[in-house]
């Protein structure tokens, strides 16, 4: 439901986009079509029609989910800007840690207005300031009551029947996102494997990273394009099609059988290394190439399907969706590029390059070489114009490793110096750290050699189907309940493998490295993949131990106001609530690690509420249930259900039972 609302809304934007255009076609065109009046009314007719989509837009941001700090900060603001007008200050609204004793949401905008007006020589204080702010805030059907505590704290009390209702919500109408002001379209660059080279270690956190910020963006509405820069184009290919030719004369006619790359590349790297003949003949391939020979074409075009389909492998196992583009789509573009910058006096020469020089840094842009080739300069750049000028995209955003932090300073400084991104226009270099062995030096086999990400995945399976095969063995012993069956072993020893790999990385500080340990992160106890997701299931099991199908749950939360009232089920039901403020905080900073560190901090409330809070009454000699909470159990199904989500945004699957 939410994913074809939030489908509407997108086209509902696109649709305005388009009719804008036309409109100014037809503003422009008087002199085609003499028509005037012809034309005002078809001007008149498109205008209705996006003031229309603009209230079909607004309706559907209005089913969002709300997020109770940017709904009290704007009510902050808009009393601020009434009772203490010119005063232009940062509003921030938080959840108070103090477990509900001063309330549940704090903001200290009070200090920073009291000191602003102390500046245009206006006294007061901060708690003379939180008083009038109080005074001012009303009609405000979800508080219970705004105190002022301390030297002029602000706090938000939550009405216990609102909580309720909130959760009634999200059991009616799923989990959604909070409200977004604009959706816009954005290019996230991640993951960007070399072709003819296996994806190793080194692309795991690009891959992992990017796809979460991508799934976050399109859970919030916005029109993603998930780029894969791949590394298709370059001098290499001369000595790989070579060597092609050599090797597999009839390679048009009849494909070789080359699926291991990896090492028809180190063939072809030592016979360019090793013979002048074989290496003068790659340069001519590399000529030959560029210049659309349509035999050197195919060659590369073979090669590329080749580690395309080795790529998909690894994309599919880890549920990840990419779109390619690699660098040979700029081929044409890098030329177009350096013609525009060279007629407009943009490049300096050098020593037979051409360089841009970018104001505040300290090295320059290398566009062109003294042999005439292009750089990684150059098809960045022409990458960035393709996305935000020909593409006009909103966004750029590169989940690149953090030492690649000068070039895209340099980068971004760049394409704005030179007109290609505007003030209104977003670019973010999303950095990490590396991935370290448990010697905490880079991850390598033992051997030395750059880690597989094949071979990892595959260590991966086989050490969660070991401990998933001795958990069996154990239920066993103790008398065979709930034992799976070999499908669902397999499908928990995916889940696992997978999910543990991915969360272990996300769940750091992206720009730390941090330690790869499949012990650590296979563990059942602490902030684990694992531990989550068998605390889901636990969630899941408890509606089914009493006997409750969900269909049944859904007809009582539809028949009845949902009713919270013990300490304990509203600290859960809070902690759902800040779903939407979390995702907020994660479109600012692009850090996903505050997701998972909100998934544990549901399941530790959850934890708090089963042991305070019985759902299910069992009579103490015979088992048999005597009373079922219903709306215990409804609180149940909102924290499976948003844990869900947290999980799906993590690119996580989840399991029934594990």
């Amino acid at each position: 439901m939410m994913s074809s609302m939030l489908k509407h809304t997108e086209s509902a934007e696109k649709e305005i986009l388009r009719l804008s255009r036309e409109i100014e076609e037809l503003e422009n065109s008087v002199q085609v079509d003499p028509s005037i009046e012809k034309l005002e009314a078809q001007n008149s007719k498109l205008k209705y029609q996006i003031l229309h989509l603009q209230k079909a837009i607004e309706n559907e941001r209005s089913k969002r989910m709300m997020s109770f700090p940017s709904y009290f900060g704007d009510k902050i603001k808009s009393v601020v800007a009434d009772i203490y007008p010119g005063i232009n200050t940062k509003i921030e609204v938080g959840p108070n840690n103090t477990k509900g004793k001063n309330g549940d949401y704090q903001c200290s905008c009070s200090f920073l207005i009291a000191k602003e007006m102390g500046k245009t020589g206006q006294k007061t204080n901060p708690k003379e300031v939180a008083n009038k702010l109080t005074e001012k805030i009303v009609d405000v059907s979800c508080l219970e009551k705004i105190e002022v505590t301390g030297p002029g704290f602000l706090n938000f009390y939550l009405k216990p029947k609102f909580i309720s209702s909130q959760i009634q919500d999200i059991l009616l109408n799923c989990v959604r996102a909070p409200p977004c002001n604009k959706l816009q379209r954005v290019f996230v660059d991640f993951s960007s494997p070399n072709i003819a080279k296996e994806m190793h270690v080194g692309h795991l956190r690009s891959t992992i990273i990017g796809d979460t910020v991508c799934r976050l963006l399109e859970f919030v509405g916005h029109e993603v394009h998930r780029v894969n820069h791949l590394g298709d184009w370059g001098t290499q290919f001369g000595m790989l099609i070579a060597h092609l030719k050599d090797t597999f004369p009839d390679y048009i006619a009849h494909p070789p059988p080359i699926e291991n790359l990896q090492a028809f590349y180190k063939e072809s790297k030592k016979r360019f290394d090793d013979d002048a003949a074989f290496k003068s003949r790659a340069y001519k391939c590399v000529v030959e190439l560029q210049g659309g020979n349509e035999e050197i074409i195919q060659g590369w075009k073979l090669i590329c399907d080749v580690s395309l389909r080795e790529f998909n492998k690894i994309y599919e196992r880890l549920d990840i969706r990419v779109e390619p583009c690699g660098e040979s789509f700029y081929q044409k573009k890098m030329e177009e590029l350096v013609k525009e910058l060279e007629s407009a006096g943009k490049l300096i020469h050098s020593d037979g390059c051409k360089l841009i020089f970018v104001e505040g840094q300290e090295v320059p842009m290398m566009i062109v070489k003294s042999d005439g080739g292009f750089t990684y300069d150059t098809s960045d750049l022409a990458a960035i114009k393709y996305r935000m000028v020909t593409s006009a995209a909103d966004w750029g955003i590169y989940v690149v490793d953090s030492g690649q932090g000068l070039h895209f300073n340099l980068l971004f400084s760049a394409a704005r110096t030179l007109g290609l991104v505007n003030a209104e226009q977003k670019l973010n270099h999303v950095g990490f750290g590396v991935v370290l062995g448990e010697d905490k030096k880079k991850f390598k086999t033992r051997s030395g050699d750059t880690v597989k990400l094949k071979d990892l995945l595959d260590e991966g399976l086989q050490r969660a189907e070991k401990k998933i095969r001795e958990k069996e063995v154990l239920k066993k012993e103790k008398g065979g309940a709930g034992l799976l069956s070999e499908e669902e072993i397999i499908a928990c020893r995916d889940a696992v493998t997978y999910g543990c790999i991915k969360f272990a990385d996300l769940s750091c500080t992206r720009t730390n490295d941090y330690v790869f340990s499949f012990d650590k992160m296979l563990d059942d106890k602490g902030k684990t993949a694992v531990y989550l997701l068998y605390a889901l299931t636990r969630i899941r099991s408890i509606a089914r131990n009493a006997g409750k199908t969900n269909e049944e749950l859904m007809e009582h939360a539809k028949k009845q106001p949902l009713v919270l009232e013990h300490e304990a089920e509203l600290r859960l039901a809070k902690m759902l609530l800040r779903f939407p403020e979390v995702i907020e905080e994660i479109m600012d900073t692009l850090q996903p690690h505050t997701l998972c560190n909100f998934l544990y901090e549901i399941s530790t409330a959850f934890t708090y509420f089963y042991d305070n809070c019985y759902c299910i009454q069992k009579d103490r000699e015979t088992g048999e249930i005597k009373v079922v909470h219903m709306d215990r159990l409804l609180l149940c199904e909102a924290t499976a259900r948003v844990m869900e989500k947290c999980f799906n945004l993590l690119g996580i699957k989840t399991l029934s039972r594990m």
